[in-house]
């Protein structure tokens, strides 16, 4: 088992040094407990076999077997027999900086940006991939391990690169089948930037349209084309998950985080909140980053309860 650079506080992961990534073997016996990270994780399955458990249920893996899950989500695996993993993860602050631009190219979009919130899939893809491909994605993920010891400041490119090129193979057998996507609307990156910009402003479908010129009906049509969902919804999906990590990273009254990412109404919050990750925000906040009540917070929610680290 590999040395991760991460740290665990009590049920959250989170990336220590000023890693951007990293990508190494974990083996898992029995069962992992259920936790959340507050980075971008992709899990391929190398070996062995288990399931994991997380908020769209139970799911069996097996070898092949791809999860890539978003910062916030809550997982955890069972009934694991050697379960071998190559994990790779990657900052949030990377993914919207230096891969920024992924979210234009249709397969990497949907691979990172659109495809682990479309179709109720709660913020994590599952795909499965043949021979071929999983051999493909190993040798980068090998190298991008070969990596770890690099410095930043001198293989900053290097990392980056290799990272690029794992997505890319990956997103070219998780990207759905049929003919080639086109390219993402211009309309539709500049409508995800202003909304990421300003999370906390009171955008309706009609102020977004206007700010882009276009009619409500055809923005709605250009961005599901693109992206799966409608403006607002994916609006929402932003929101929540800067509410989630001020919830893990920040002692701010939950009220306040609600009206930092622009819903000042803490009811509709809170069911906003519970919509996406099947827990209360406070209930959130207690089972991953404190001792006290644990128990009592997985009994309560169909939880498993979670180990000590």
């Amino acid at each position: 088992m590999d040395v991760f650079p991460v740290e665990q506080t009590r049920t959250l992961l989170h990336i220590i040094d000023g890693s951007l990534a990293f990508a190494g073997h974990y083996v898992h016996e029995d069962a992992h407990p259920i936790h959340t990270h507050s980075f971008v994780e992709v899990a391929v399955v190398m070996g062995g076999v288990g399931a994991q458990r997380s908020l769209a249920g139970r799911t069996p893996l097996e070898v092949g077997d791809v999860l890539v899950l978003r910062p916030g989500v809550w997982h955890g695996y069972e009934d694991c027999r050697g379960l071998d993993l190559f994990n790779c993860c990657f900052s949030t602050e990377l993914l919207r900086r230096e891969l920024a631009w992924t979210r234009e190219d249709p397969q990497l979009g949907h691979l990172l940006w659109t495809g682990p919130y479309a179709e109720q899939r709660r913020g994590i893809l599952a795909a499965h991939l043949p021979p071929a491909p999983l051999g493909e994605c190993v040798e980068h993920l090998e190298r991008l391990h070969d990596l770890r010891e690099a410095s930043l400041s001198t293989h900053r490119g290097d990392l980056i690169g290799r990272l690029t090129l794992f997505l890319s193979c990956l997103a070219r057998s998780v990207c759905p089948a049929g003919p080639a996507p086109g390219a993402t609307h211009p309309a539709v990156l500049e409508a995800m930037r202003m909304m990421e910009e300003r999370p906390a402003y009171h955008w309706t479908l009609s102020t977004l349209a206007a700010e882009l010129h276009l009619a409500p009906g055809y923005l709605v049509r250009l961005f599901k084309s693109a992206t799966g969902l409608p403006p607002m919804a994916f609006l929402s999906r932003h929101r929540v998950e800067l509410a989630a990590t001020a919830l893990l990273h920040s002692d701010q009254p939950i009220n306040r985080i609600g009206e930092s990412v622009g819903w000042p109404d803490q009811n509709y919050f809170a069911r906003r909140f519970k919509s996406h990750y099947g827990l209360s925000a406070s209930t959130y906040r207690a089972r991953f980053t404190r001792k006290l009540g644990l128990q009592s917070s997985a009994a309560g929610h169909g939880l498993p309860p979670a180990s000590r680290g």
